[in-house]
């Protein structure tokens, strides 16, 4: 059997907030009824938020969860050209996403650059600018 990811899942500290967040900040689109569950529709996976005490509340477990920036992953959008990184991080940073890694082209041939959404996680803003020329 072979094995297919098919969502991530992220336990927010405030839904609503998160949902507004990824909904009017980062674009993703989403119809939630305000329940304690959110699924954004996006191509290829499953995008999916959880109340952290509703999620407790379904397993009776206590979670320890990160506080200020979570280190422990990231989700990354991936952008044709170098200069649409930039551009992004600009507009998602004037829309209140906290700046994290200014972008930068690394070693490795990647364009990269880290925001932050309001609970801390990260979201990398890359491009390996396939098909751009004098990168």
């Amino acid at each position: 059997m072979k094995v297919k990811l098919d969502a991530v899942g992220l336990f927010v500290r405030d839904l609503k907030e998160m949902v507004g967040f990824y909904k009017d900040v980062i674009g993703f689109e989403i119809e939630w009824d305000g329940g304690p569950y959110a699924e954004f529709r996006h191509e290829g996976i499953r995008f999916m938020m959880y109340g952290r005490k509703d999620f407790e509340l379904l397993t009776g477990k206590e979670f320890v969860y990160p506080s200020e920036l979570n280190g422990t992953f990231e989700l990354a959008i991936d952008f044709p050209l170098f200069s649409d990184v930039d551009k992004e991080f600009e507009r998602l940073v004037s829309l209140g996403a906290k700046p994290v890694y200014y972008p930068k082209t690394e070693a490795w041939g990647m364009r990269s650059s880290y925001i932050a959404d309001p609970d801390g996680n990260l979201i990398e803003i890359g491009s390996w600018g396939k098909g751009e020329k004098n990168v």
